[in-house]
């Protein structure tokens, strides 16, 4: 879920705003420089923002009142690395919280950071581990695309916890009920996605071969075999 404006501590939001931050200025750093030396990206660097912004906009009812959605992050971090995936996620965020009521402008540290930072860099990791051990491209991106979904909402019932812990239980007690409320949901949710994100996938490997090469989720085969799916045992990544 999207934290609702006013629903966290004022100190809870400026901390999380604050934490923020660093990686949000790296992220305008990378794509700038990204956008400079490639501008032919920006067509796919649109479609990465467009697909997380359409994703994280549909809100499913949870249980207890809440919602889940998926996060449509782990597509941008594996084309084009999360600190830029942070740059197009605190955008999705900030535009969701003006146009939708979707989050808000108190809570956009807080979600950022779940959505468009941590979620993106579970992402990417789990996709290079798994290629690196050889594992094969499709494989590696549902993994990713999962994983990114998923840790979001563990981050998201931390925030939660943190600010409301349960009179009896404290912290524990309160992450273990936000965590729950969130599984019933969000574990279909995840394998949805990443479906979904590997399916995305195949059809850029058909339509934007070239632009996948350069940014090394295909492989450049030598001989006429030409760039590769990405899906041959113990090919490097980057």
């Amino acid at each position: 879920m999207h934290i609702a404006e006013g629903y966290l501590p004022p100190l809870h939001a400026a901390a999380w705003g604050a934490a923020s931050a660093p990686f949000v200025v790296h992220g305008v750093r990378a794509l700038t420089r990204e956008v400079k030396a490639h501008p032919e990206s920006t067509l796919l660097l649109g479609a990465s923002g467009a697909f997380t912004f359409v994703l994280s906009a549909l809100k499913l009812p949870s249980v207890t009142g809440s919602c889940s959605h998926p996060t449509g992050t782990g597509l941008g971090a594996i084309l084009f690395r999360p600190p830029i995936m942070a740059v197009l996620g605190t955008i999705t965020l900030l535009f969701q919280a003006l146009l939708l009521a979707h989050g808000g402008l108190t809570t956009l540290g807080a979600n950022v950071f779940s959505m468009a930072i941590v979620g993106p860099w579970a992402g990417y990791g789990i996709y290079r581990l798994l290629r690196r051990f050889g594992l094969p491209l499709m494989v590696s991106v549902f993994a990713g695309a999962f994983l990114a979904d998923l840790t979001t909402y563990c981050v998201t019932s931390v925030q939660l916890a943190l600010a409301f812990p349960d009179p009896s239980t404290g912290f524990v007690g309160a992450l273990a009920k936000f965590g729950s409320i969130f599984a019933v949901t969000q574990l279909p949710l995840a394998v949805s996605e990443g479906l979904l994100t590997v399916l995305v996938m195949r059809l850029l490997t058909q339509s934007s071969k070239g632009e996948l090469t350069r940014l090394g989720v295909l492989l450049q085969g030598g001989g006429k075999g030409g760039a590769q799916d990405g899906t041959t045992t113990g090919a490097a990544v980057r």
